[in-house]
């Protein structure tokens, strides 16, 4: 009896102990493409237009990715994350002499518009260490100025392959350059100033870098293994959309990219926002097409028309695809209204400097919305019937809530939010006081939703339900350090629950959509 007491006390303590779950987040879209300058296949966060050009090089024609992100936040969108790919490029090189021989280094990140620079100077560095020196490497925002964006510093350096502080090991680290030659026998001359002076100057990056080419939809996919293109996105970043603009102005984006972007999409539960075609120019072609349109999914979602702005480099009015706007337009309605609320069946109403490439009639816009399509507008229509976004699903032979976007995002917003807020658990060890603590801590979830008007039914047996124990959770699992929790609720009909299994391993977590038998559901204690 009084391990009895003790174990509840324990599991009371634990219960208090327990961290809330933090709401995820709703609007934060990720863009997949080329860019100008920046960082290669990696996840980078960019809270606005400024921080983008300052890192990636701004607008650029062969860049669709550079006008999408441009429009995003133009149209209310609020933070992203931004995956730069390359078809080729090559960094710039820098060429240090060394006596009779030279030293080369290459960048990084490829592209004409990497301006980098560096120093060489002995400062502190003893007669007798001939092989070492230092070594100052610096990435400039515009040739020839002092603008500078990033720089290392390497100090006491050794040209020797076997020392310890050796310049391929150092520069294996380096966010802006790596060695591109073998070791010469001499180490790197002083840099001198201008004219010659006694000052340390610089020797500049070789104009020898390449921009790469039109992008393929391999290049957008990438590699798993090594986490390129699109596998760049399977960090610890979260997302809520994914934006893949299309490979050049006449490019669109292929199917396989399509179904692998969407395949990471449910792994991140996230939505992917997708271009019409080109070819659907009209309303008239987009219902055509739509016919034997095949790709379609709940976890996908299609803005039509295309984008008509001005393009500031051109100078004069351009088509881009709509993606990138309407993930704005998500972003914007989300800072006004949760993402369950009915209030986002309002128009998806572009701002002042996008309008429609074509016009879209009462009538057209029906036939669109049949077929999974949503029809952007420019200005209100006043006594227009508000019928909702929808995901990329037909209406013919489709019966789910998942057609309906609001209703998708909040079920998506809960499995993330789940998912990531109960993280915690690989850290402890299983069992009945675990067990309680994420019972407790997950209803409390869905307790704070039901305050704020989240769900349909009258009370909590008719809105959600939370499962945790052994019947998930065996000594097996225990053993192998598994952890399962089962949950559900109420998407649109009280007590209709969609039900979801959440598994926490070692090292990753995932949830999933399971069917669970209604008769073995708990009642709510």
């Amino acid at each position: 009896m009084p391990e009895l007491v003790v174990s509840e006390i324990d599991t009371e303590r634990l219960i208090r102990l327990q961290p809330a779950i933090e709401r995820a987040a709703t609007a934060v879209t990720a863009f997949v493409g080329r860019a100008l300058k920046g960082p290669v296949d990696q996840a980078t966060s960019i809270s606005s237009f400024d921080n983008y050009q300052r890192i990636f090089g701004g607008l650029w024609q062969p860049s669709t990715l550079s006008y999408a992100v441009e429009q995003y936040f133009e149209n209310g969108g609020r933070s992203c994350i931004v995956v730069r790919v390359c078809n080729g490029g090559r960094a710039p090189t820098l060429t240090l002499r060394c006596g009779e021989a030279t030293l080369t280094l290459i960048g990084v990140s490829p592209g004409t518009r990497e301006f980098l620079r560096a120093a060489v100077d002995y400062d502190g560095i003893v007669a007798g260490d001939a092989d070492r020196f230092n070594l100052v490497v610096q990435r400039l925002r515009v040739a020839g100025t002092e603008l500078i964006e990033e720089q290392e510093i390497f100090r006491r350096v050794s040209i020797r392959p076997d020392a310890e502080r050796a310049l391929p090991g150092l520069l294996s680290k380096s966010r802006l350059v790596r060695l591109a030659s073998a070791l010469p026998q001499q180490r790197p001359e002083r840099t001198v100033g201008a004219g010659g002076t006694t000052a340390v100057g610089y020797v500049v990056s070789n104009p020898d870098g390449d921009d790469g080419d039109t992008l393929t939809n391999y290049d957008i996919i990438g590699d798993a293994l090594s986490g390129t293109g699109l596998f760049a996105l399977r960090g610890e970043e979260t997302f809520n959309f994914l934006c893949v603009p299309p490979l050049s102005r006449q490019l669109d984006v292929g199917l396989p990219t399509l179904l692998v972007a969407l395949r990471l999409c449910r792994e991140r539960q996230a939505m992917l926002l997708v271009d019409p075609p080109a070819a659907w120019d009209t309303p008239a072609a987009a219902v055509e097409g739509l016919r034997g349109w095949p790709f379609q999914s709940e976890d996908a979602l299609m803005f039509y028309p295309r984008v008509l702005t001005f393009d500031r480099l051109r100078g004069r009015y351009e088509q881009f695809g709509s993606a990138a706007a309407g993930a704005g337009l998500l972003a914007r309605a989300d800072q006004v209204c949760p993402v369950w609320s009915t209030t986002e069946a309002d128009e998806p109403m572009l701002r002042p400097g996008l309008r429609p490439a074509a016009s879209v009639t009462d009538l057209d816009r029906i036939r669109l919305i049949q077929g999974g399509v949503n029809a952007l507008t420019s200005q209100r229509h006043n006594g227009r019937q508000h019928v909702g976004l929808r995901t990329l699903l037909p209406e013919v032979g489709v019966k789910t809530d998942w057609r309906y976007l609001a209703s998708r995002r909040f079920a998506l917003f809960i499995m993330a939010s789940i998912e990531h807020g109960t993280r915690w658990v690989r850290l402890e060890h299983g069992g009945p006081p675990l067990w309680a603590q994420v019972r407790s801590q997950v209803t409390a979830f869905f307790e704070s939703l039901e305050r704020d008007g989240a769900f349909v039914g009258r009370d909590a047996s008719e809105s959600y339900f939370v499962i945790c124990d052994e019947r998930l959770n065996d000594a097996a699992a225990i053993a192998c350090g598994q952890f399962q929790l089962l949950f559900g609720f109420a998407a649109s009909r009280p007590g209709d629950f969609q039900t979801y299994l959440v598994t926490h391993q070692p090292d990753s977590s995932a949830a999933r959509t399971v069917s669970v038998n209604r008769y073995a559901l708990p009642r709510q204690s």
